[in-house]
């Protein structure tokens, strides 16, 4: 069992930056990714992000490339989501998640396996 909490969410202006942080506990291995998703009102989820958690590799959602950075601490089984040059429509609630199979980054919500509570991101214009 893994288990996800998330933390950093918040408001800001656009223009603005967050870190969000999603403290893992239980048994977590190298070989696990660990997304961060999103899902605004009325909208699906979303793919914002990825990281591996042995060699760190990542991958972006267009919209955010260039934007958001995921990053890891293994010492502190933390994966963090650095998002700057926030837009309006960055706002949602930010899952992040685990997946447990794949050897490649998965970007379907649905192949993920454990998930965090949600911490929500308001952009205001």
């Amino acid at each position: 069992q893994v288990q996800l909490v998330e933390s950093g969410g918040g408001s800001v202006q656009a223009g603005g930056s967050l870190r969000l942080s999603c403290a893992a506990s239980g048994r977590i291995f190298n070989t696990y990714t660990m997304g961060w998703f999103r899902q605004a009102p009325g909208k699906e989820r979303e793919f914002v992000g990825a990281i591996k958690w042995s060699v760190g590799n990542t991958l972006y959602a267009n919209s955010v490339k260039g934007r958001f950075t995921a990053s890891r601490d293994s010492a502190k089984n933390t994966v963090y989501l650095q998002m700057n040059s926030l837009k309006p429509e960055d706002t949602a609630v930010y899952y992040c998640a685990a997946e447990t199979q794949e050897t490649a980054i998965v970007t379907t919500w649905t192949r993920y396996d454990y998930w965090g509570q949600g911490t929500q991101v308001t952009v205001s214009s």
